[in-house]
């Protein structure tokens, strides 16, 4: 059968997608990128916001739509909290919540009475042809949460912690290198809460990964800043560990950080930044910031940003607050108007572009290894560019003949010159 699968929302649901795509592989089913042509579609659903939510049901909706034949299942955290609502969406056949995620297969399998012969499992090089740009995969290595920030519904949809073991994650991670792929981005709700069920943590299974693969290059997901042990920075001496860290802040200003439920304040935050720079050379920080939390006064928001100022980002993951039922924050008074956040969003993508800039300006003239991705954008006079990233994630651009593939290799790269968001650069071979 031919499996098409789908997903919104964060790096965790994309690794599941993964995860499954295999699974279905090893099932001796196919992977189709083609939905006309799917005999079952599955679809990872998202609840972080209420228009993630909304996202979800017209995703629902528009497969269905395009494929009314296909066996539509649906997963993820909207399918998680709204279970009876997706469910009940036209088209659904079966709604496998995220405490059930890991039979996901299985039930899909069993439950909608698919009996058809399987072919003959697929190559293993087959896989990774699944695998977000065949140059990067998104390894998950725990669920769930057990942190309650106030504005977070996803700790509720996602459930108790749960680490998967040591020896699963490096035999993924193995399978995935033999498939082809240089890159691995290790994934979770709570990624610094990764161990604490099986006798492990974060830094033994960085450790490990780089003992017991040959990953050319190993990511960190997001990462929240009060979990960093006391010398995590000296894993980064090993080059195949890539100098970036997004750490989510969400405000500059303590007091915003205290109705958050934040547990880490803005003096600690800088300490780890500076600890970042000092050890290892252009580390990169990025972060999240929510605009208009509720509560949020004009002279919060100017000590926020200038506390963001100060610590100069890379880059800004910007987030207009919205209210969202079964949070905490929801319902907090003072909620601030749609009037003043936009204009606060406003004033800080201003700010983050700004910053992007002087950052990626401290790096040119500079040489640094670059992956070569698959996108590309064709120009003229045969050529075109393609793009690809620095160690510590600066998106970087390369003009090149069209008879020339560079696709998924890591090359030393110059770097020239600034475009509105990324670098062009020059090849050194």
């Amino acid at each position: 059968m031919l499996i098409h699968l789908k997903t919104l929302g964060c790096r965790l649901n994309e690794a599941e997608l993964e995860t499954w795509a295999q699974a279905f592989q090893k099932a001796g089913h196919q992977i189709t990128r083609e939905l006309n042509n799917a005999h079952i579609a599955i679809i990872n659903s998202c609840a972080v916001t209420a228009d993630a939510a909304r996202k979800s049901r017209q995703l629902i909706r528009r497969i269905h739509r395009e494929n009314p034949t296909a066996k539509l299942v649906v997963s993820g955290c909207y399918a998680t909290l709204n279970e009876d609502e997706a469910a009940q969406l036209m088209g659904v056949d079966l709604v496998v919540s995220n405490k059930d995620k890991d039979q996901l297969v299985e039930k899909t399998l069993s439950s909608l009475n698919l009996d058809s012969m399987p072919a003959m499992s697929t190559e293993p090089g087959e896989i990774s042809l699944f695998s977000r740009g065949r140059q990067r995969a998104f390894v998950k290595v725990q669920d769930g949460c057990r942190y309650r920030c106030t504005f977070c519904i996803v700790t509720v949809a996602r459930g108790e912690e749960i680490s998967r073991p040591v020896q699963k994650i490096i035999d993924e991670i193995n399978s995935l290198h033999q498939q082809g792929i240089n890159e691995v981005i290790l994934t979770g709700v709570h990624l610094g809460g990764y161990g604490g069920d099986v006798d492990s943590n974060l830094t033994d299974l960085i450790e490990t990964i780089l003992d017991q693969t040959n990953i050319p290059r190993l990511r960190l997901g997001s990462l929240e800043p009060w979990e960093l042990p006391k010398n995590f920075f000296s894993l980064f001496k090993n080059p195949r560990l890539m100098p970036h860290l997004h750490l989510p802040l969400q405000s500059g200003s303590d007091s915003v950080l205290r109705r958050m439920a934040r547990r880490c304040k803005t003096e600690e935050f800088a300490k780890i930044v500076e600890q970042a720079r000092h050890q290892i050379k252009n580390f990169n920080i990025t972060t999240d910031i929510i605009v208009g939390f509720p509560g949020e006064t004009e002279e919060e928001w100017q000590e926020s940003l200038e506390f963001i100022k100060k610590i100069s980002f890379g880059h800004i993951h910007i987030f207009t607050y919205s209210s969202r039922e079964g949070t905490k924050a929801a319902t907090l008074p003072n909620q601030v108007t749609h009037v003043i956040k936009k204009q606060r969003s406003k004033q800080l993508h201003a700010l983050a572009d700004t910053m992007k800039q002087q950052f990626m300006t401290q790096h040119l003239g500079q040489e640094f290894a670059i992956l070569w991705e698959g996108h590309k954008q064709t120009l003229n006079d045969n050529k075109y560019l393609v793009f690809g990233y620095t160690p510590n994630y600066l998106k970087v651009a390369c003009t090149i003949n069209l008879e020339n593939h560079i696709e998924n290799q890591i090359i030393n790269t110059q770097l020239d010159s600034i475009s509105e968001n990324y670098v062009n650069g020059s090849l050194m071979q």
